[in-house]
C-alpha cells in the first residue's frame, strides 16, 4: 500500500532531524522562535530552521510534530534528533548545561535512542510511546520454547499462554455447562454432543496468531524495528541479539528498558514437564504500573463457577487490623436462572470485610459465582473511592443480578446468623 498523507509528512520530518543536528520548526512573526535562534546564534552553532507559517504544509507538519512530542506550540527544537521543547525548556537546558552536552560534536552516537527487551504488553506500550516522542526505537523479542518445544509470538505471556487463551477456554468450558443446563430448560436435542479439542486449540491459536500478526503491524507503522531476537548485554550501551537459526548482531542503544516478563516455574514432581499446561497468569499492567496500589488489585480465578476477590482477605485482615475492628458479612445465594429454577439457593457466596474503625470502609471484597471477573472489576473501582457498608446499602440492585447481593447483606459472621437463602 503507498504511504498516507501523513506517513509522508511524518518521513519528511525524520529527514529533517537526520540532515540538520539543531533543527528549530519555528514561524516566521513569532517572538519565542527568535529567542531561540538568537540563542544558538550567539552559542556559534549553526541551526536549519522550518518556518511553518511560510510552508503550504505547515499546519499538517505541526500536527505531526504533536504526534511525536506532544507539543503543540513553536518554536519546537531538536538537537542531534533529541527533542528539547519550546522556548523556555531550550533557554532552561542551556542554563543548566544539557543543552550544550547536546551540542557536543564529540558526543557518543548509537544505532538507536532506545532498545526495548521484551515484546509484551509493557514493552510494546513502551515502544511505541517513545517512538511517538521522536526516539529511534528497536524492540528485541525472543521466547526461549518450553521443555515440550512450545514457543509463541509477539505479545507475551499474556497475549500467548496466558490471560487471552486462558479466558477462551473458560468460556468453552462455560458452554458446555450450558449444553447439560439448557435441558432442564426445555432445550431437547438428540444429537450426540462432543467436544473437540484440536478444534478448539486450533481455533484459539488461529486468533492469538491474529493478535501476533497485529502487534508487529503496529510496531512497523510506529517506525519501531523489530527483532525476533535473543537479547544479551556485551557492554553498558551494546547488546548481542541472537535469532532462532543462531545468527549474531550487535546493537547500541543510548536507553533500555527491560521488560522481560516471567516465566512459569514446574512442579519438579514426575509428569510435570510431559503432563502439565503450564502459563503465568498475571496481570501485567499492575505489575508495571511504580505508583500500584498493591493491595486493592482485582483478581479472578476463571474456572467454570469463578471467584472473584479485590483488598484483604479475612485472615490478612485479621492480622493486620485486629478481629474485634473487623465485620465481615456474608452470604450464600444462587443466581437466577443457573442451572434451573427450583435448584438449590446456597452455592454461591458473597463476603466484604469492613474496618469499624474507618466508617465501615470495605477493605476485603469477596464473590464466588458466574461473572465474578465482571463484578468484581467494578467493585474494585468503587473500593479504590473509599466504598463503605452504608454507600452499599444505599445502593439500589439490579434484579435478578448476582452484583445486588452485595447491596442488601445484613448477616454478620460474628451474629452467627444464618446465611441460607430460601428464594430469590
Amino acid at each position: 500500500m503507498p504511504p498516507t498523507g501523513r506517513e509522508v509528512l511524518r518521513s519528511r520530518v525524520q529527514e529533517l532531524l537526520e540532515k540538520n543536528p539543531v533543527m528549530v520548526f519555528s514561524k516566521s512573526y513569532c517572538p519565542y522562535c527568535d529567542r531561540v535562534k538568537e540563542l544558538f546564534t550567539s552559542l556559534g552553532k549553526e541551526y536549519f530552521a522550518l518556518e511553518l507559517d511560510q510552508c503550504d504544509d505547515g499546519s499538517s507538519i505541526q500536527e505531526v510534530l504533536h504526534e511525536m512530542t506532544g507539543q503543540k506550540t513553536v518554536p519546537n527544537v531538536f538537537v542531534n534528533k533529541t527533542h528539547v521543547g519550546g522556548c523556555d525548556k531550550t533557554l532552561q537546558a542551556h542554563q543548566d548545561g544539557t543543552l550544550q552536552k547536546l551540542l557536543d560534536n564529540n558526543s557518543v552516537t548509537y544505532d538507536y535512542d532506545l532498545i526495548v527487551i521484551g515484546g509484551g504488553s509493557g514493552g510494546l506500550a513502551c515502544s511505541k510511546e517513545a517512538s511517538a516522542l521522536g526516539k529511534k526505537v528497536m524492540v528485541l523479542d525472543f521466547v526461549v520454547p518450553t521443555p515440550m518445544g512450545s514457543s509463541w509470538g509477539l505479545g507475551g505471556t499474556c497475549v500467548n499462554v496466558g490471560c487471552i487463551p486462558k479466558k477462551l477456554m473458560h468460556q468453552a468450558a462455560l458452554l458446555g455447562q450450558a449444553l447439560k443446563d439448557s435441558r432442564k430448560f426445555g432445550w431437547e436435542y438428540d444429537e450426540q454432543v462432543k467436544h473437540n479439542w484440536e478444534t478448539m486449540r486450533d481455533n484459539i491459536q488461529n486468533y492469538i496468531g491474529s493478535l501476533n500478526w497485529g502487534y508487529r503491524v503496529a510496531l512497523r507503522d510506529k517506525n519501531v524495528r523489530y527483532e525476533n531476537a535473543y537479547g544479551e548485554f556485551v557492554e553498558p550501551h551494546k547488546i548481542k541479539a541472537t535469532n532462532k537459526r543462531g545468527k549474531e548482531s550487535f546493537f547500541t542503544g543510548e536507553k533500555f528498558v527491560i521488560a522481560t516478563g516471567e516465566r512459569p516455574r514446574y512442579l519438579n514432581i514426575p509428569g510435570d514437564k510431559e503432563y502439565c499446561i503450564t502459563s503465568f497468569f498475571y496481570d501485567e499492567d499492575y505489575i508495571l504500573t511504580c505508583r500500584c496500589d498493591y493491595i486493592n488489585v482485582p483478581t479472578t480465578v476463571f474456572t467454570p463457577m469463578e471467584y472473584g476477590c479485590c483488598g484483604y482477605s479475612e485472615e490478612k485482615a485479621i492480622e493486620i487490623f485486629g478481629e474485634e475492628t473487623l465485620e465481615v458479612y456474608h452470604t450464600l445465594f444462587w443466581p437466577l436462572g443457573m442451572p434451573y429454577p427450583g435448584g438449590d439457593n446456597n452455592t454461591c457466596f458473597a463476603k466484604i470485610i469492613c474496618n469499624k474503625l474507618d466508617n465501615d470502609r470495605v477493605i476485603g471484597f469477596h464473590v464466588l459465582g458466574p461473572n465474578a471477573g465482571e463484578i468484581t472489576q467494578g467493585f474494585g473501582a468503587a473500593m479504590k473511592c473509599g466504598l463503605t457498608k452504608e454507600k452499599l446499602d444505599e445502593t439500589i440492585g439490579i434484579h435478578p443480578t448476582c452484583a445486588e447481593t452485595f447491596t442488601t447483606m445484613e448477616v454478620t459472621k460474628s451474629s452467627g446468623g444464618d446465611i441460607t437463602q430460601k428464594g430469590c
